[in-house]
């Protein structure tokens, strides 16, 4: 068994009591200064002040390695639980299209957005794919990401969805990264369906999902609700079958008009419901009242130039919020969390300690990983950041760049800025 002693640190984590944050819990840090933890085979045993920590072992005590941080700030890794990061083909003239005025959904309809994804997804080789993630991926991670969430949703057929979840698996085991892989093959109507909606939604949930379930590598199932997508019925018949093969459910709801996704979420109580622009209180008081945990994606927010969700209402009405990339080539190409936690604090008025506490502890949450990762406490993975700064401010103070300077996965360092 190895030991390690992570010393000489300002610790910052938030607090798990079993459950989500909420409300006024939503920003609560624990704060050690001077602290320490005990790492024993990529879990941390023991957590505390330096000087108690070191007092209650035997004297002299005796570690493998020890590392000294300094004093610098030291929080837990950032769980991205929102990614697309599994795709094959960049979308820049769709950028240009987006600022020249022309509407996303107005894209869809041409073609453009998720179906010319669809496209390079479908012909792309499985080799080239997981290169493309793997760097996304790895991107991710040199920016404080431990633990992500990546979903499918740009086959739209059986065969390509099933290769992209191959593909994402693959790179949960390629990568030091935890990866939690989502199918999404209700992400849009594929070009060939564009009349015969229902049908594909019958082949969603008598052929892929059935497929999805053999192959036993999602552990999620998500569905983009939305006009010009799925309506709330189809959405929930697909939820429906996705729960009773025993996946979890997930929800993009009410990112552009107010179909009543947050309230199908509740109703369903699934794990999460995201984007949430244009959600009503009252289903956000539904969803706040079932569980379901809200995943705001400020980056979407920020590259579609719309108004960004109503944090400060959610967590006055004590619903869970959580922070994510939305990492996809068409509507937030960034893999970065730091990026997304300035945005948070900076536009959906957040306190830092909020935005820490969406990014780490009610991210695992969504993602179904409490029991593994998102705070420092004895048990969980010692998966944590050191950062260039005196507190977790520094994350939205030092805009543009990233703090991380070092990244530590299970106890063991996977990337340092400065090797």
């Amino acid at each position: 068994m190895t030991t390690s002693l992570i010393r000489n640190a300002n610790i910052f984590t938030p607090v798990d009591k079993g459950r989500p944050a909420s409300g006024s819990k939503q920003g609560e840090l624990r704060h050690i200064q001077k602290g320490a933890f005990v790492v024993q085979n990529g879990n941390i045993s023991q957590i505390g002040p330096e000087k108690a920590i070191l007092t209650g072992r035997s004297c002299p005590p005796k570690f493998d390695k020890e590392i000294d941080c300094q004093n610098r700030c030291v929080i837990p890794g950032f769980v991205d639980p929102h990614t697309h990061m599994c795709f094959a083909a960049r979308r820049e003239k769709e950028f240009d299209l987006r600022l020249s005025g022309t509407p996303y959904l107005e894209i869809l309809a041409k073609g453009g957005g998720i179906l010319s994804s669809v496209r390079a997804v479908r012909s792309a080789s499985h080799d080239a794919l997981a290169q493309t993630t793997r760097s996304h991926v790895l991107s991710a991670m040199r920016m404080g990401t431990t633990t992500l969430e990546i979903k499918s949703g740009y086959g739209l057929d059986n065969s390509s969805e099933i290769k992209m979840l191959e593909v994402i698996d693959r790179i949960g085991h390629e990568t030091p990264l935890d990866v939690v892989p989502t199918f999404l093959g209700a992400h849009a109507i594929p070009e060939e369906y564009r009349h015969h909606q229902d049908a594909y939604v019958d082949r969603v949930i008598y052929e892929m999902l059935p497929a999805v379930k053999r192959q036993r590598v999602a552990r999620y199932c998500d569905v983009f609700c939305e006009t010009g997508a799925f309506s709330i019925p189809q959405a929930r018949q697909i939820l429906e079958a996705a729960r009773a093969l025993g996946l979890g459910l997930k929800l993009h709801a009410d990112e552009v008009h107010d179909t009543g996704g947050a309230g199908l979420a509740a109703a369903m109580h699934a794990d999460s419901a995201d984007h949430l622009l244009a959600s009503s209180i009252g289903n956000l008081k539904r969803m706040a009242q079932s569980g379901t945990i809200a995943v705001l994606l400020p980056a979407t927010a920020y590259s579609l130039r719309k108004d960004y969700a109503r944090a400060r209402d959610m967590i006055t009405i004590n619903l869970p919020v959580s922070v994510a990339t939305d990492c996809n080539p068409g509507s937030s190409y960034t893999e970065s969390m730091p990026f997304v936690i300035g945005l948070a604090v900076l536009n959906m008025s957040m306190t830092p300690s909020e935005a820490l506490v969406a990014a780490t502890l009610n991210a695992a949450y969504a993602i179904g990983m409490p029991s593994k990762t998102g705070s420092l406490d004895v048990g969980k993975q010692a998966d944590f950041l050191i950062l260039d700064g005196e507190s977790p401010t520094i994350l939205a103070y030092h805009a543009g760049t990233s703090p991380v300077e070092a990244v530590y996965k299970k106890g063991m360092c996977v990337y340092e800025k400065n090797c």
